[in-house]
């Protein structure tokens, strides 16, 4: 395929700055996401995630660089019905049914999905006729969801989705989200639940202290943390000499409970196998997301790994 051939970004970011006074919170950020991805962009709080977020919905204006959305200007993508968004604050009408809110969310778009797909879609068909304040949070949150997506849009924006609900209701929410991203829609997703990044995103941005500081599918992003991870119990406790162990690039000593990060697994356990003490519970492990993250977003002198 030649570039001519190519399609053009659903999202691009081109030398993005942004400051609130002396606060630069994104700094020279540029990235582009092709239509019918699903990105999800990871950092520590104040790393610049809904500052991104707001500059592609157009609430706010770099300070230099560009963003365009679908070809255009955030906010002229955003007025044209093509963009979907659910940010981190919002509410729904008091004693509204559900199916009210999301059939006046779905009249305001000429293509749109019908009531019934919009329901059943973010699992809300049996809640139809529940008053929106009867809702739990996950319920609500799959109601704004629905409302988010009632246009059909080609770019779906979420700023920490499912912020404070429980395991179920964040399954629940997913599984809309990756039915609708199924149907070509282009989802950037900002979170702090890492396993839903890992679950779900077919690729990951970082940004730590304003800046890109990585971008690539979730194993390339946990391949950056060089070396495997050594988890086990060991009697009697060992000391602080593990650090000391051949191929052993980090150690972590709670109690009798190690955590090695090794350079030469093989090598590391014959001599953690040799030292004598009695290992138990033994499990060999890439590092997670989690992992990786603190360690792309660790300033080196502050670094423990």
């Amino acid at each position: 395929m030649n570039s001519a051939d190519q399609p053009s970004p659903a999202i691009s970011f081109a030398g993005v700055t942004k400051r609130y006074g002396p606060v630069l919170a994104l700094d020279q950020v540029s990235f582009t996401i092709q239509p019918g991805e699903m990105v999800a962009l990871l950092g520590p709080n104040g790393a610049g995630k809904s500052t991104t977020v707001d500059v592609l919905l157009g609430l706010r204006h770099p300070d230099s660089g560009t963003a365009r959305v679908l070809g255009q200007a955030p906010q002229r993508a955003t007025g044209s019905g093509r963009v979907g968004a659910m940010l981190q604050s919002g509410s729904l009408p008091d004693r509204a049914l559900v199916s009210e809110v999301v059939e006046l969310a779905r009249t305001l778009y000429q293509a749109r999905y019908t009531l019934a797909s919009l329901l059943e879609l973010t699992g809300l068909t049996e809640l139809a006729h529940r008053r929106t304040d009867r809702l739990s949070g996950g319920q609500a949150r799959r109601v704004q969801l629905a409302i988010a997506l009632a246009g059909d849009p080609d770019v779906l924006f979420l700023d920490e989705p499912t912020t404070g609900l429980d395991v179920a209701s964040r399954r629940l929410f997913w599984d809309g989200v990756r039915r609708a991203a199924a149907s070509g829609t282009t989802v950037l997703f900002a979170t702090h639940y890492l396993d839903e990044a890992d679950a779900n995103a077919s690729r990951v941005l970082v940004l730590a202290g304003g800046h890109l500081v990585a971008d690539g599918g979730p194993a390339a992003i946990k391949a950056r943390l060089a070396g495997q991870i050594i988890r086990a119990a060991m009697q009697p406790a060992p000391g602080s000499d593990l650090r000391a162990l051949p191929g052993v690039l980090a150690a972590t000593v709670n109690g009798a409970e190690v955590e090695l990060r090794t350079s030469d697994p093989d090598r590391t356990l014959h001599a953690m196998y040799r030292s004598g003490a009695c290992i138990r519970n033994l499990r060999l492990d890439g590092a997670s997301l989690e992992e990786a993250l603190i360690h792309l977003t660790t300033p080196p002198a502050r670094s423990t790994l």
